[in-house]
């Protein structure tokens, strides 16, 4: 499987959306190693996007069901419901059986967690964390309906 390595993030200075490949720059001098700048290398500029690292997201190697990439951080809308939301996250979540609702694993990857929509999306099975896959986005019929930097009002609970 060819997996692209793909992340994009937020210029500094117009606050536009930018892809491809991602780079930091650290002073050697300095005894913290921390970056001193972020940067966006998309092939036509290289090294030429100063980004807010901030807002720095991984492409997921997955596509919605109309074809668009979902990047960490995105905002899915199931089913065409707006009660119907969760954020693409990367990291570790339990695997839960979902009739006895007891964890059978521990692993780490792309899943989704759900944002607390309505009575429903508070229950489980349905507020628990899903492993990310083809599979999961066809029968959610998942679609990017936004991402947390550009529709923090999406992640309010109410």
């Amino acid at each position: 499987m060819n997996r692209e390595n793909l992340f994009k993030a937020k210029r500094k200075d117009n606050g536009e959306w930018v892809e491809g490949q991602y780079a930091y720059i650290t002073n050697p001098l300095a005894e913290d190693g921390k970056p001193i700048k972020h940067l966006i290398c998309n092939g036509t500029n290289i090294f030429n996007d100063l980004i807010d690292p901030d807002t720095l997201c991984q492409y997921t190697g997955l596509t919605d069901k109309n074809g668009k990439k979902i990047w960490e951080n995105d905002i899915l809308r199931g089913h065409k419901n707006d009660n119907d939301l969760a954020r693409v996250g990367f990291g570790e979540f339990n695997v839960i059986d979902a009739e006895t609702l007891e964890v059978v694993d521990r692993v780490i990857g792309w899943h989704t967690e759900v944002i607390e929509t309505d009575a429903l999306s508070k229950c489980e099975p349905f507020c628990l964390p899903m492993p990310l896959t083809d599979f999961y986005i066809e029968r959610s019929e998942f679609e990017v309906f936004g991402n947390i930097f550009d529709n923090p009002e999406l992640l309010e609970v109410e």
